[in-house]
């Protein structure tokens, strides 16, 4: 069984912008994989120990990753934002 530091101190699971569904956890940020888009949402606290080294380095990882698949694409200067699947529907409770 892996301790939360080895844990965290492990290589990205995903590979940027391949899924819908991959997350990535670094204390209490994740990092929501999408093929159009990846979010990152939370805080993370780096203290001065070890276990702030490894997620700096799992953080680390997991930016380069995103800049390399970026760097590697033919980008446009700005992707077209989704329609939402949102509608406005009547309140059953009232």
């Amino acid at each position: 069984m892996k301790t939360t530091a080895e844990t965290e101190a492990t290589p990205p699971t995903f590979t940027p912008f391949a899924d819908d569904a991959t997350v990535e956890t670094i204390g209490g940020l994740s990092v929501e994989n999408g093929s159009g888009s990846i979010a990152v949402h939370g805080s993370l606290d780096l203290p001065r120990d070890r276990m702030g080294l490894d997620r700096a380095r799992k953080l680390k990882a997991v930016a380069d990753a995103i800049v390399a698949a970026l760097e590697a694409s033919d980008l446009p200067d700005e992707a077209p934002r989704a329609a939402s699947n949102s509608r406005t529907v009547e309140n059953p409770f009232a």
